[in-house]
């Protein structure tokens, strides 16, 4: 009696009949589509991601002008987000919401120097340990750093041994950007570097090391990288085939460009009006010299799709290009600098290439800069309820076919000032508290200069409301939509509910955690 022809009694009948050939055929037939589908089973490597996370570059004043292969091989190859900002526009607290995904009063680093947390003990036991990184070496992805990492990084006697966790290959500047004659961290040991070209100059160092990882790699695992140019930070050390571009190059004269600050909170109703001509030829030369060192990084995004393209991984690679902070050059009289609640020094450049990022994005959603962490760990696999952030992933908002999301329709920009304990020479008629004068006796920065606001864009509203931790409780309030320069304070003139309903908000976000600073309403 013949067996059964289907399921199971169908591979019977082929075993009684092993030494026919047609049965040898459908046996390797049946082997290779059961090999087939295990290999289809297979989880896929999860994506590459580099950041790259330039120094002071603005977006406001033309800062992403020089950068055309960058605009080129990222932003016209993905999506440039025309709303994005950091939530304190200064580089040490900037650079800490970057790690971690959160504002300054949860990762409580303040300003530049150690007393304010930058790099310190304190910042090392608590949120360094739980930074992005960490999350990813769990997911086996291959980590590297080369750059500025800290301002205060490495500066107290044996600090350069201190290698955060979640790193593979640590390539860290000690201290503040520098370009030639600068100490580095390679994996904890100290390495010095002079001012030869071909050997020292930073920007090129970190292309090459980056290049020099990717040949390396284990192509089994996927790969993050960080990094973190100096450029355009000051000294602004162009490299030697660009030191005489720009030549006719001069800082934006329209806007808010040497207007007074009289409806202003004191620090900018200090500076002198119309700016001298020695200051102005002063920020025309620092605004030339930043674009000259932008060309660098221009050359490094460069090489590193060429070599993603020649180890073809580039289209399995995320590449994130932003800055830690704006920068401003004249604008309201202030000469050089960022710290300022405006607009100038809080929008950053930020564009993304990827996996299901269609290209010629442009994207008008609000984006932090403490959304970064979220997006890359989102990129990575990470389930995002386990991890402590304040941000949000905005994977959503350029790539939709791969995530559902929601806008934020206002956020917190919170800045903690700096000051000398003493009178600056610079400026001895202020008195002490202040920092970052010049000789003209303007100051850029105070330890009254601590404030914080809510900034609100969405479809209806283009508005932030500050308010200052000083003595005159001082508030400035500003109609981006009719007034985008932020030339007038409009606090007298709104609705006194208004002013309440916001002040509240504010005081919502500025005691906000993880999931309460995404549901405030």
């Amino acid at each position: 009696m013949a067996g059964p022809r289907s399921g199971a009694g169908a591979g019977a009948t082929v075993t009684r009949h092993r030494g026919h050939p047609a049965a040898a055929t459908l046996l390797t037939l049946l082997s290779a589509l059961l090999t087939c589908c295990a290999r289809c089973a297979e989880p896929s490597k999860p994506s590459n991601i580099i950041l790259i996370l330039a120094d002071d570059q603005d977006v406001q004043l033309g800062g992403m002008t020089p950068m055309k292969k960058t605009r080129t091989m990222i932003g016209e190859a993905g999506a440039t987000f025309v709303n994005a900002f950091t939530v304190t526009p200064l580089c040490c607290p900037s650079r800490s919401s970057i790690l971690t995904g959160q504002y300054p009063h949860n990762h409580e680093v303040r300003n530049n120097s150690l007393s304010g947390n930058c790099s310190s003990p304190l910042w090392q036991k608590g949120p360094e340990s739980e930074a992005f990184p960490t999350y990813l070496l769990k997911q086996k992805y291959q980590t590297f750093f080369a750059g500025k990492y800290l301002n205060q990084y490495g500066k107290k006697d044996g600090d350069v041994s201190h290698v955060p966790p979640g790193w593979d290959q640590w390539n860290a500047l000690v201290g503040n950007s520098q370009y030639y004659n600068y100490t580095l961290s390679v994996n904890g040991k100290e390495e010095k570097h002079g001012d030869s070209y071909e050997k020292d100059y930073l920007t090129d160092l970190i292309a090459n090391r980056s290049l020099n990882f990717l040949d390396n790699r284990s192509p089994q695992h996927p790969f993050f990288l960080m990094l973190a140019p100096p450029a355009p930070h000051s000294p602004w050390t162009a490299a030697p085939q660009y030191q005489k571009v720009f030549n006719d190059v001069k800082a934006p004269r329209d806007g808010s460009f040497d207007k007074p600050g009289k409806d202003k909170h004191w620090l900018l109703r200090q500076p002198v009006n119309p700016m001298p001509s020695s200051s102005v030829s002063f920020l025309d030369n620092a605004y030339r010299q930043r674009w000259q060192t932008l060309l660098s990084v221009d050359d490094m995004v460069e090489l590193l799709v060429n070599k993603l393209t020649s180890i073809k991984e580039l289209d399995n690679t995320y590449i994130i290009y932003t800055s830690d902070n704006g920068y401003h050059t004249g604008q309201f009289s202030l000469p050089i600098d960022k710290r300022q609640l405006y607009e100038f020094d809080i929008r950053i450049p930020l564009m993304v290439r990827g996996p299901g990022i269609k290209p010629n994005q442009t994207l008008k959603a609000p984006v932090l800069n403490i959304d970064l962490a979220p997006t890359i760990l989102d990129i990575s696999g990470v389930d995002l309820s386990t991890v402590n952030v304040d941000g949000q992933s905005f994977l959503a908002q350029m790539a939709p076919s791969l995530r559902n999301g929601t806008e934020r329709p206002f956020f917190l920009v919170e800045y903690t000032g700096e000051g000398h304990a003493t009178t600056d020479p610079a400026c001895p008629k202020l008195g002490p508290g202040l920092s970052q004068c010049f000789p003209d006796c303007v100051c850029e920065d105070a330890f009254n200069n601590t404030y914080a606001c809510v900034r609100t864009l969405d479809k209806e509203h283009d508005m932030q409301y500050c308010e200052f931790a000083d003595s005159e409780s001082f508030v400035e309030v500003y109609n981006l939509a009719s007034d985008p320069y932020q030339l007038e304070n409009i606090v007298k003139k709104v609705d006194p509910a208004v002013l309440q309903a916001m002040n509240q908000r504010l005081i919502k976000l500025q005691s906000c955690e993880g999931d309460s600073c995404r549901n405030i309403k």
